[in-house]
């Protein structure tokens, strides 16, 4: 059998040309995190017509204009500091009256007594009048009280004050100089309801004192989740608005007063992003607020891996408020069933101000951050297969050459 041998230099450049064959065949199924930042911009060139996906230069003006649009509105702008309520009586509250008569009693004979300290500190009864205690009852559907002698009185509407004043006048001249007391005993109209991630859902009563949110959740048990994973929400009419429930609490402006029909919604929110490529980290990062800047977001994933990372292909993937967005980049472009916009914001830092700018645009809950591998990272990954598989095919050559 005879051996068929070729020159040293020849076997080596049939290696090396065997070698990059083999790598360019499989360059597009090597191990990667993700794309590169220029196939990134080379699908946003191509499909911005077709999928509606903006990519956005992340700059000064573009960081203002995101965090403006996507700032929260507060408890304390929307609803106001409030004011609290008198006591005011409706359909469905429960009061009791008492009708005091001076004496000689014409109407009430029935004897109302207190009590009094003589000079000795003993303790005796003392009558003063004459007058009824009237079994406590309910405001009908119509607003009304039924009090003898005084017939059918509205209620609805109207203050105790409001509600005595009118008794007594309806008295005067049938009772000698009567006075009127009227108490609100169960509170049914004036209320707010609890409901959510609390120990205990339901109504609580508001008094003239004005009851706050925080107060409403304490009367419900508190949250029952962690606060930093706790979102509160009022809906006030057709308005509805919600707070991490960590802002009301440390922020003494957000615990506004509560008003009559206020719904108070408590619910569990973890808010999160997501790192991926050639971060120190690539996890599903919880957030203790509802956004956090762009410069914290690289400092809790442990910043960009030195070795890998395209500095230039930092990138925000988000659904993004056509507020936060140049009218002219909205024309045309795709919307989600909420009317958000599939937006790609590029960071580049190389440029030193960028940083700075890092510092004002907000990441927010359910973005995903990722760095692009450097385009070197690629070109080494492909030199070092090319490399093995040499070495490889000249050590095979050479055990067969002997």
């Amino acid at each position: 059998m005879e051996t068929v041998s070729f020159p040293a230099g020849r076997s080596a450049y049939l290696a090396l040309t065997l070698a990059a064959s083999l790598a360019l065949s499989g360059c597009s199924t090597g191990g990667a995190s993700g794309p590169s930042r220029a196939r990134i911009m080379k699908a946003g060139d191509q499909t911005i017509e077709s999928a509606g996906i903006k990519i956005v230069d992340v700059n000064d003006t573009v960081a203002r204009q995101v965090s403006s649009a996507n700032q929260t509105p507060l408890f304390s702008q929307a609803l106001g500091e409030g004011v609290a309520e008198p006591t005011i009586i409706g359909p469905g509250d429960v009061v009791d009256i008492s009708i005091i008569e001076a004496p000689p009693a014409v109407l009430f004979l029935g004897t109302l007594s207190s009590t009094q300290l003589s000079t000795n500190d003993a303790v005796r009864p003392t009558t003063v009048s004459s007058g009824l205690q009237l079994p406590q009852q309910m405001v009908d559907q119509n607003g009304r009280l039924t009090v003898p002698f005084a017939g059918s009185v509205p209620a609805a509407g109207r203050t105790p004050q409001d509600i005595e004043r009118d008794i007594k006048a309806r008295l005067r001249g049938k009772a000698h100089d009567p006075q009127v007391v009227v108490r609100r005993v169960t509170n049914a109209t004036s209320t707010v309801t609890v409901l959510g991630e609390v120990a205990q859902s339901g109504r609580v009563p508001l008094s003239a004192k004005g009851e706050r949110l925080l107060d409403a959740l304490a009367t419900a048990g508190g949250a029952t989740q962690p606060i930093a994973k706790s979102v509160i929400q009022v809906t006030r009419g057709d308005r509805t608005l919600a707070l991490p429930l960590r802002t009301v609490v440390s922020d003494t402006r957000q615990n506004v007063i509560l008003q009559p029909g206020d719904v108070v919604t408590v619910y569990f929110q973890p808010y999160t992003f997501t790192a991926l490529g050639a971060t120190g980290s690539n996890a599903e990062i919880p957030l203790e607020a509802t956004e956090v800047s762009l410069s914290q977001a690289l400092g809790r994933v442990g910043g960009l891996q030195d070795n890998r990372a395209d500095i230039k292909g930092v990138f925000v993937f988000r659904f993004e408020d056509p507020r936060a967005l140049d009218p002219n980049l909205i024309a045309g472009a795709r919307t989600t069933p909420d009317g958000r916009i599939p937006v790609i914001y590029r960071v580049d830092l190389t440029n030193p101000a960028t940083f700075l700018v890092a510092q004002t645009f907000p990441i927010k809950n359910k973005d995903v951050l990722y760095t692009a591998n450097a385009p070197l990272t690629d070109f080494a990954k492909f030199v070092n297969i090319i490399a093995s598989m040499t070495y490889t095919v000249v050590n095979l050559g050479a055990t067969v050459a002997r």
